[in-house]
């Protein structure tokens, strides 16, 4: 078998404008044996173009962002969900908040930006920063969400910063607002708002007609404007009244500062009450750049020459806001950004092939289009300067629609095609014990491995040369074992590592055992020993974690390489005979309760299709990586008297086992079942999991198939779930205080049916739609 050996690591933090743009060339152009990685901690990256429109409510979210995760896949990069913190260049490794470090050979980094005048005091307490974007974007839904629940309620917005980003962000807040009371039929007074700037004029940047022409329709629309006026402090102001629902206790709980009232001191003695206010002020960005030992400039932007490359390290390169070209300094604006990609990835490639990098001067005028807020745009470029005019909208509509849609419609195929033909020269590997991963590499992973917890029944472990594993089994206590091995559904080995341990214990759970110990089988990528050993310490460490926090130790286990990412567990546990829970024991008149909500299979065939939302993906591992320990022990405690976990064979396959020899049936309740985010739209689309075809013939159990087979989730019940949730038993009289219990942990927890006796010659399940 022949297959590419990865040789190095090229790994982007960071899914701004250049490196989306980089990534896509990559899947036009891969190199052979160069392994491409994306950390980003947003699975979406908003296209600033098309912002201010979103904001305005002329676009939606899908509209305006790059879905990440497709576009990864796409050019079969590995995509790590998770916010990078520090570099340590000695290593040649990124520190990242949730993971272990991430290796790297070559580095690009484009994470934006944030602005620099939060360190005036009270901004950081009550101010909504810009950026990072998409935390922006989740208070703006909540204001758009309170204004619209009160309209009738006087709202009061300040706005500090008049360059471009400040002007249509003050456009789009208005448009959008006015809009609701519109809706509402209020008046449009009940927005009060104004814009705080420090210079003689807006826009300073551009020439000044452009300034004027803004700032005339601006007050046209009776928008309060500050200039002159720089910000010297924030504070809040206990004595406001608490308008437009803030006073609303959730809201409250969750940003206790930013939606409150607070007064805007300005240095020269202007005080001004305001309910909202928005930071959008130079940039600066995160100090571990310059901590790392990057030269960097006064603002902490790493200082790159005419290559996009750090002049201080070489295997380092830098786009978009967080860099600043040392001859060719130009201002934060995501124009620069774009352009940058094409001659990012250019050198990217040139300096993984060992050829001379090409440079790159980016132009001194640019054109800039200000949308206001009303389907119009004005246009300047130098001494240029016209509009608003709805040409001009349509104009730049245009140009943004043209660059979103380079990264929509993604085909796999066509991917795949051309990685299969690169194989054609690439090395021979062996199989059988000839494809064991090297005992070096299996050992200093071992030796690195923390156990959180020590067993005294573990005789024999991971710590010892010998040939197996020795466990001792208490006399009082009976062994519970099983096994489950899978391909990786994530790039990432450590998260993979996590979900895998979560489904395999789950066994366990489901029967009422403790787990004790756990043996590891992984394949792991072709690659250098090296990067084996840095995918199986991650893949390990993932697992391991899962175990100790289940009480749990690893053991040992078998490594083999392969053409991908796999890993498996054989979980061992213990329980007394007495407390153990089966499948079979349910009674009539028990109620079904199911912990988690269902969809996993169909959402990671449409990953894999690239026909899955990036935030889909994020909430199904988010929902497996719950673990169903504490969920049996309630269920136990609760008087559960049938249990099992809900994986391959989907939910009806499951219940199928529960209900096999037994007289009973059961009743569920379609609209009670609860459903991943995304699922609807997978299944509208046809998408399923390969061994949905083998599980949906299990629907020949249920007495209303056919009118079943009509409603768009019932495919759902016959959907292959990874680390599902428990479905079980419980007697009526002891369900309401179970079901309480288990959602103050398990929020998606709901009774889904009942027990029921069967009729002779009845099928053991009916659906009620």
């Amino acid at each position: 078998m022949t297959s590419i050996q990865t040789e190095t690591d090229l790994v982007l933090i960071g899914g701004g404008h250049s490196h989306a743009i980089a990534i896509r060339k990559f899947a036009m152009k891969p190199i052979p044996g160069v392994r491409l990685t994306l950390i980003t901690d947003v699975y979406h990256t908003p296209y600033s173009g098309m912002l201010p429109g979103y904001v305005a409510g002329v676009y939606n979210f899908d509209q305006c962002h790059i879905d990440m995760r497709p576009l990864a896949k796409f050019a079969g990069a590995r995509i790590f969900v998770d916010r990078a913190i520090g570099l340590d260049m000695e290593k040649n490794q990124i520190l990242c908040a949730n993971r272990p470090p991430v290796n790297f050979d070559l580095l690009s980094i484009n994470i934006g930006s944030t602005p620099a005048s939060l360190t005036v005091p009270g901004a950081t307490e009550y101010a909504i920063a810009v950026k990072p974007i998409s935390q922006f974007l989740t208070y703006w839904h909540q204001i758009t969400t309170m204004v619209s629940a009160s309209p009738t309620q006087r709202i009061r917005i300040g706005i500090v910063g008049g360059g471009a980003g400040g002007i249509e962000l003050a456009f789009a807040v208005q448009s959008h607002l006015h809009q609701i009371y519109r809706n509402a039929k209020q008046a449009n007074d009940n927005l009060e708002l104004h814009l705080f700037h420090r210079g003689t004029r807006l826009l300073p940047n551009r020439y000044p007609w452009v300034g004027k022409e803004v700032e005339k329709i601006l007050k046209s629309r009776g928008l309060v404007l500050h200039l002159e006026e720089n910000v010297g402090e924030v504070v809040a102001h206990s004595d406001f009244a608490t308008d437009v629902g803030m006073n609303d206790r959730k809201t409250q709980q969750t940003t206790p500062n930013i939606l409150t009232p607070k007064i805007i001191r300005c240095d020269s003695g202007l005080a001004v009450e305001c309910d909202i206010l928005f930071w959008v002020t130079q940039a600066s960005v995160t100090p571990w750049l310059h901590k790392a030992g990057l030269a960097t400039d006064a603002r902490g932007c790493i200082l790159v020459n005419e290559k996009l490359q750090s002049i201080s390290h070489p295997q380092v390169f830098a786009v978009g806001d967080v860099a600043t070209m040392v001859n060719h300094s130009r201002p934060k604006a995501g124009v620069f950004a774009v352009r940058q990609g094409k001659p990012l990835f250019e050198n990217l490639q040139r300096a993984l092939l060992g050829k001379p990098l090409k440079s790159f001067i980016p132009q001194k005028k640019f054109l800039i289009l200000i949308g206001t807020g009303d389907e119009q745009a004005i246009a300047s470029r130098g001494k240029i300067g016209f509009g608003p005019h709805p040409l001009l909208w349509r104009w730049k509509e245009g140009i943004d629609r043209k660059f979103m849609n380079k990264f929509s419609n993604l085909k796999m195929e066509g991917r795949r095609q051309k990685a299969e033909g690169r194989k054609k020269n690439s090395p021979m590997h062996c199989a059988g014990c000839g494809a064991k991963v090297a005992s070096s590499v299996l050992e200093n992973v071992l030796h690195k491995i923390p156990q959180e917890i020590k067993r005294d029944d573990i005789l024999i472990g991971i710590d010892t040369p010998d040939d197996a594993a020795v466990v001792k089994v208490p006399t009082d206590r009976v062994m519970v074992q099983t096994i489950d091995y899978f391909r990786g559904l994530v790039d990432d080995p450590y998260l993979l590592g996590k979900i895998t341990a979560n489904h395999c214990l789950s066994d366990l759970f489901a029967m009422g055992a403790m787990p004790q110990s756990g043996l590891a089988i992984a394949t792991i990528p072709y690659a250098a020993p090296t990067k084996q050993e840095h995918s199986l310490y991650q893949l390990l460490l993932g697992a391991t974690e899962v175990l100790n926090q289940a009480g749990a130790v690893l053991m040992g286990g078998h490594t083999t390489e392969g053409e991908e990412l796999a890993f498996g567990l054989t979980c061992n546990g213990l329980a007394s005979p007495e407390k153990l829970l089966y499948k079979r024991g349910m009674q009539p008149g028990d109620v079904l309760i199911l912990t988690k909500a269902l969809g996993t299979g169909t959402l990671f065939a449409a990953d894999m299709r690239l026909k899955a939302r990036g935030r889909w993906i994020e909430s199904a591992i988010r929902s497996m990586l719950v673990s169903n320990q504490n969920a049996a022990q309630l269920l136990l405690e609760y008087g559960a008297t049938a249990c099992t976990d809900v994986t391959g064979f989907g939910l009806v396959g499951h219940l199928l086992e529960m209900l096999k020899g037994q007289k009973f049936g059961v009743e569920l309740d379609m609209k009670a079942i609860p459903v991943l985010p995304g699922v609807a739209e997978t299944l509208a689309q046809g998408i399923f999991s390969s061994l949905y075809p083998e599980n949906m013939q299990l629907s020949a159990s249920i007495q209303n198939r056919e009118q079943g087979s009509l409603h768009p989730l019932y495919p759902l019940l016959f959907d292959p779930q990874t680390s599902g949730g428990l479905v079980a038993t419980v007697p009526v009289e002891s369900a309401s205080a179970c079901l309480n219990a288990l959602q103050q942990e398990y929020s998606e927890s709901i009774i889904i049916g009942r027990v029921l006796l069967l009729d002779t010659g009845m099928l053991p399940i009916k659906i009620n739609f």
